[in-house]
């Protein structure tokens, strides 16, 4: 027998909201986290835009012991640990250390940890012959592990822990991994998060390639435009999300609050070939992995109430609605609604998964489908295969029972999660 996986805690350090609360308010409010940042065109960036979540020292001072909050410097592992300490507080779970058996662990997921900080901080003091006064937490803050490392440092657990990096479905990954975990038996309880710093060393590269959103620089809330006719490239950010899974079975031994089942998911690769790419999805693996995660979960495809896309306001957004209706293969005025926050918060990449997978949980529980900002006019490709009321551009009340989660990543990595509304 396969355990039953639910959802019964959750946290997020995002650029439009700082928690739970707060994100599901930005969520139905359409409020954007996006800013201009001067600095970037001082160095010559094409695209002078990001979103950065909002946390200040004094935030850090009240929600973080204090040795995390006033000595660490890496902003992604300072969002793993907020997101990571709410989603155990709203479990309903102690701040415990040694207090849980081997069945409970964590696995927190993270991208260009190195880069966020570390360069300043760190590079520089070793060009100039001061490796000795780098300190203890240099190595930490680098290493991919070290935003589970220090959140850890927090919690105590005992159990397996462990860190993944998949590029942008980190973070699904991590929640798709602990729920295989959970569902084989081999642990009971799993904290699964991702989180992704932000500025200008890691924001480079990207701007480098041309893929960020260099023509709204004069109106930041207006660059991020998913599925839109005029989308020319994502706007990057930073954040973390974090999720508490459970056996349904010790959710309600100890009369947890239950948002959401996961009842399966599938991650695949491309391979690189047929049309994937370092930086492109191959049409066909992407189609294997929504239908084989479908299958696994169960699930038919009329039944799902919303796609919550990876839709990146690239011109990869019409490829993957593509995708989406040949996997699915529903009449078009049976397609089901589709969204992402992406319009609100950027693209936060590793970060993406675990801050959308919560934004998905909170849409299931409390029965809203949240709005898609800046789409003046639907993409023509995307407008063929999808009702134009499909793609709300205001927020909707509606119970929905379905969702069907999805991030697509370099290297041609795909990655998709069912969830399903618990009955009462």
């Amino acid at each position: 027998m396969k355990n039953r996986v639910v959802i019964t805690g959750m946290g997020v350090v995002a650029p439009n909201a700082l928690n739970v609360d707060e994100f599901r308010k930005a969520l139905q409010e359409g409020k954007s986290g996006i800013k201009r940042y001067e600095n970037l065109g001082e160095i010559n960036f094409k695209c002078q835009l990001g979103g950065k979540p909002p946390v200040t020292q004094e935030y850090k001072d009240e929600h973080l012991p204090h040795f995390v909050a006033q000595k660490v410097k890496n902003n992604a592992v300072i969002y793993a640990c907020l997101s990571g300490l709410e989603a155990w507080k709203d479990a309903g779970l102690e701040v415990n250390p040694g207090g849980y058996d081997r069945k409970t662990g964590m696995l927190v997921g993270s991208g260009a940890l190195g880069l966020d900080s570390f360069i300043e901080t760190k590079i520089y003091p070793i060009d100039q012959g001061n490796h000795r006064k780098l300190g203890s937490r240099s190595v930490p803050e680098s290493m991919s592990s070290g935003a589970g490392a220090y959140l850890n440092s927090i919690l105590g657990l005992r159990g397996r822990i462990f860190s993944n990096s998949s590029a942008c479905i980190t973070g699904s990954e991590a929640v798709l991994q602990g729920f295989e975990m959970i569902q084989s038996g081999k642990m009971e309880r799993m904290l699964c998060a991702s989180s992704e710093g932000d500025g200008r060393y890691i924001w480079g590269g990207f701007d480098a390639m041309r893929v960020l959103c260099s023509d709204s620089n004069h109106e930041p809330e207006k660059g991020s435009r998913p599925m839109s006719a005029s989308s020319s490239g994502f706007v990057p950010s930073g954040g973390s999300g974090a999720l508490v899974l459970e056996t349904l079975e010790a959710a309600q031994a100890r009369g947890a609050k239950i948002y959401a089942e996961i009842l399966g998911g599938e991650v695949n690769s491309g391979g690189q070939t047929d049309g994937g790419s370092m930086t492109a999805q191959n049409p066909q693996a992407v189609v294997d992995c929504i239908t084989t995660a479908l299958e696994r979960s169960g699930v038919t495809p009329k039944e799902i109430d919303l796609i919550a896309g990876h839709l990146t306001s690239t011109k990869g957004d019409p490829h993957e609605v593509i995708n989406w209706s040949n996997a699915l293969n529903l009449p078009k005025a049976d397609f089901p609604y589709m969204n992402t926050p992406k319009s609100m918060i950027g693209h936060c990449v590793a970060g993406a998964g675990s801050i959308e997978l919560v934004a998905s949980t909170l849409q299931l529980s409390e029965g809203f489908i949240h709005p898609n900002l800046n789409i003046e006019e639907i993409h023509p490709e995307i407008e063929k295969l999808v009702p134009l009321e499909k793609i709300p551009s205001i927020l909707i009340k509606k119970d929905i029972k379905t969702v069907i989660k999805a991030n697509f990543g370099f290297g041609d990595l795909n990655c998709v999660l069912v969830l399903r509304k618990m009955d009462n």
